[in-house]
């Protein structure tokens, strides 16, 4: 067994050490918000935040994440940025098939826990690890600078 500590919740999975973590999550805790893409890492369909920092569940063991703190995506949306972040998404309409989205959410509040004001740019390269075969690249754009907005006038209140 592997004492995992997943959106606040102490959880044991039964799992070899060298699974993947994207499985442990989806097979063996019932969390199926963080999806299989390609199974190696270019696709960024299975980003979680590990100890706060983004991770690619497909190719880190779950050994690795014992005693660490994993928020996923049925998570984010406690966070203080990734509720705005949420409410900017379905604002901006940005999900066409919605596979990636989850990956691209967990890309999106890792940058702006970071970088509170990003720029197009930061926006681009923060967000290259993840793909959208849909291509709605400039709604998910919009999002974070939607969210980024929303996240500026919470701080000023």
């Amino acid at each position: 067994m592997i004492r995992l500590k997943v959106n606040g919740r102490a959880i044991e999975v039964d799992a070899e050490p060298d699974t993947p973590l994207l499985w442990a999550l989806r097979d063996h805790a019932g969390l199926t918000g963080t999806k299989y893409g390609c199974g190696k890492a270019p696709c960024g369909a299975c980003m979680v935040h590990l100890g706060g920092n983004p991770t690619l569940s497909c190719v880190t063991p779950v050994a690795m994440a014992a005693g660490r703190e994993i928020t996923t995506i049925e998570g984010i949306g406690q966070t203080p940025v990734g509720r705005p972040l949420e409410q900017a998404w379905v604002a901006e309409e940005v999900p066409q098939c919605g596979y990636c989205q989850s990956g691209q959410i967990m890309s999106a509040a890792a940058l702006l826990v970071v970088n509170k004001a990003p720029s197009d740019a930061d926006i681009d390269a923060a967000m290259s690890i993840n793909l959208c075969r849909c291509g709605t690249y400039q709604r998910i754009r919009g999002a974070i600078r939607r969210a980024a907005q929303a996240l500026a006038g919470a701080r000023k209140s």
